[in-house]
């Protein structure tokens, strides 16, 4: 009998328990939900992101045919061309995004986006409403980039990220104005890297390919990663697909907006290399056991690679430790570099892998071979021509100074160009030993120096510039 009330008593607490379970269960379960929502971590991302987010008006006057129908062969044929003398005036106008890089206004867009004619205003809108008249401060058209500049301080900015490390299949956040549509926020997947686009206007190695959707107007806004970090500039779409965008990895941005800024262009790195792929038929013929590599056809003479001792029939198999699978992936890994920098090739040269150090130059303007570099005056390490103060100079330049060396020349490529020399400039000091006239600054030059700090007089004030020798 005590048995049976015990079993009763038992069932009772257990009924009682479930139905408590019960009732919490449905009490809880919208919060429940809402638990896999606010894991979400984009909607947090786009508030911390998209202040930072601009939208760029363009618009400029051009000239058009008065023609009514000026391609029409029908009517060519009647009037011919007396209309082609009649021209009018008519705005271009042009919508596209881009990203605050700066707090003091440095914005980060693509090229396309402010290319134009010299008439061309730009407009920045800000995420606030506000908005500011802008100036291109420089521009980069082989990576569709370009920084232009308001005058505004105090502003937000969005961080960068590592394109590198970005895995295909990662969640990505694309914002931008697509169609003037302002701080539209898209979310998708990378697809895949490294995609190459030939096109009219693009010819581009190295985008990162997502199916975020990406539309006119979206061009110069970032790409995101999922710690809200930007992992490439939003760029091209192709207009009859669907899901298929593509975004210039910021890696390869990070690397020429410091130049832009500072410099107003950017000399990319050059190889002077002609390559095809490695052939099974090519690596049989030589004994060649490996598959991947970038196979030298040609030597630009005079080139960087020339001087490295790179022969035509070497196999490139890695730049600076990393593997190269073949001539897509070695140029991708020359466009990171600037020139003036050094790379190291590990090569299979004649059945033998050596390793050969190679200095970079500037694309040359013919894209055959590098400009003759002159000589500068001064044989100083740093590739600079000077010359004493004159009043020639002062008057060509500009300045007052009585003392120091005017900079004549700035080789390109040298320690001094990657410095921010400049012709016209006068150097004061150095590592604050005051320049007098260009035989002090030689000797001071001569000197092993593993850190150098020069005091320059330009456009009416001085400032300082360094570099690690």
């Amino acid at each position: 009998m005590n048995r049976f009330k015990g079993s009763k008593i038992l069932t009772a607490a257990f009924l009682l328990l479930l139905s408590a379970a019960v009732v919490f269960s449905l009490s809880s379960g919208p919060a429940v939900a809402q638990d896999v929502f606010t894991g979400n971590p984009i909607a947090k991302i786009v508030k911390e992101t998209a202040p930072a987010v601009v939208n760029i008006d363009t618009e400029a006057i051009v000239q058009r045919s008065a023609s009514p129908f000026p391609d029409d062969p029908f009517f060519r044929e009647f009037f011919g061309d007396r209309f082609e003398r009649f021209t009018q005036d008519v705005p271009m106008r042009g919508k596209g995004s881009g990203f605050i890089v700066t707090h003091d206004g440095y914005i980060l867009t693509n090229n396309h986006v402010v290319d134009g004619p010299d008439n061309m205003t730009i407009e920045v809108t800000l995420s606030d409403g506000r908005s500011f008249p802008a100036k291109i401060v420089g521009k980069d058209p082989s990576y569709d980039l370009a920084v232009i500049k308001i005058d505004a301080k105090g502003l937000p900015t969005v961080p960068m990220g590592d394109s590198d490390k970005v895995d295909v299949g990662e969640w990505v956040i694309a914002i931008g104005n697509p169609y003037g549509f302002e701080s539209s926020v898209t979310v998708g997947v990378v697809s895949a890297k490294n995609r190459s686009v030939r096109a009219r206007n693009l010819n581009f190695d190295g985008f990162i390919q997502t199916d975020a959707a990406i539309n006119p107007g979206n061009s110069g806004g970032p790409l995101l990663d999922l710690s809200g970090r930007v992992i490439g500039i939003n760029t091209a779409i192709v207009p009859y697909a669907q899901g298929i965008g593509f975004a210039v990895p910021v890696n390869m941005a990070k690397q020429i907006v410091d130049d832009l800024i500072h410099y107003g262009k950017v000399n990319r790195g050059w190889l002077g290399v002609y390559l095809q792929p490695l052939t099974k038929e090519f690596a049989g013929a030589y004994g060649i056991k490996t598959g991947d590599g970038a196979l030298v056809a040609d030597v630009v003479k005079g080139s960087p690679a020339e001087k490295a001792g790179v022969a035509r029939g070497d196999v490139i198999l890695e730049i600076d430790g990393r593997k190269v699978k073949d001539p897509g992936d070695l140029v991708v890994a020359i466009r990171q570099h600037l020139a003036g920098e050094r790379v190291e090739l590990t090569i299979l040269s004649k059945g033998a892998q050596v390793k050969r150090i190679v200095t970079l130059s500037t694309v040359p303007s013919d894209g055959t071979a590098a400009p003759a570099a002159k000589e500068p005056i001064s044989s100083s390490k740093l590739g600079i021509s000077v010359s004493p103060v004159t009043p020639e100079l002062r008057q060509k330049y500009g300045f007052e100074e009585s003392g120091g060396a005017v900079i004549t020349g700035v080789l390109s490529g040298s320690i001094g160009q990657r410095m921010g020399l400049r012709e016209g400039d006068v150097v004061l000091e150095v590592n604050g030993e005051t320049v007098k006239d260009v035989a002090q600054l030689e000797e001071i030059l001569s000197r092993d120096l593993k850190n150098i700090a020069m005091l320059v007089f330009r456009d009416g004030r001085t400032f300082y510039v360094s570099a690690n020798l």
